[in-house]
């Protein structure tokens, strides 16, 4: 098995919002959906696809009217060679289209009685669910800043109260991504 330490990079967003992670190179891309999900802080309550050049993923809907292959059939390092020299492009929440460029770089293998995937670095809070894609994210964040800005009430109501987009919650992400680890980890017979 191959390490690979993939960097993160939500576009659109400032400031800027990143995780490096590592992970098996043949993960499966269902997988690393939720890897995503608990390495950003989102609550896996959208829809989602990768996509290299023409090649898409996704959960099969034939509702949705989607091209795409299973995202359960296909791993990240048939998906990184379909994007070739491009990142790959993750996207979760359709109607507030948050595009994550996903570059890789091979690591080598897994230290002895080392877990993957690994949250290794957390760069910027991730954006709450449903305030209305990149734009309204900096609305948000410029009402929240600003306490004389005629939003600034009603959006502190509506998170719930103070926000940093500048820290992430590293912990409670290294947290969520252990777990997965440890649930995806190889039974040792006995």
């Amino acid at each position: 098995m191959t390490i690979l330490r993939l960097k993160v990079v939500l576009e659109e967003v400032r400031p800027r919002v990143s995780r490096t992670l590592e992970v098996p190179s043949d993960l499966r891309l269902d997988r690393l959906h939720l890897i995503l999900q608990a390495a950003m802080g989102w609550e896996n309550a959208h829809l989602y696809s990768f996509s290299a050049g023409r090649h898409r993923w996704s959960l099969p809907d034939p509702d949705l009217g989607l091209d795409a292959l299973s995202a359960s059939k296909a791993n990240l390092q048939e998906a990184l060679a379909a994007a070739g020299a491009a990142p790959l492009v993750y996207t979760y929440d359709f109607g507030d289209n948050w595009r994550h460029a996903l570059t890789a770089t091979q690591v080598g293998g897994p230290a002895p009685g080392q877990l993957t995937p690994v949250l290794v670095e957390a760069k910027g809070r991730c954006p709450p669910e449903d305030v209305g894609g990149p734009s309204g994210y900096q609305r948000f964040v410029k009402a929240l800043s600003d306490p004389r800005h005629r939003d600034h009430k009603e959006m502190v109501e509506w998170y719930g109260g103070p926000y940093d987009p500048s820290v992430p919650d590293t912990a409670t992400h290294q947290h969520e991504v252990s777990k997965l680890a440890k649930r995806w980890q190889p039974r040792t017979p006995r």
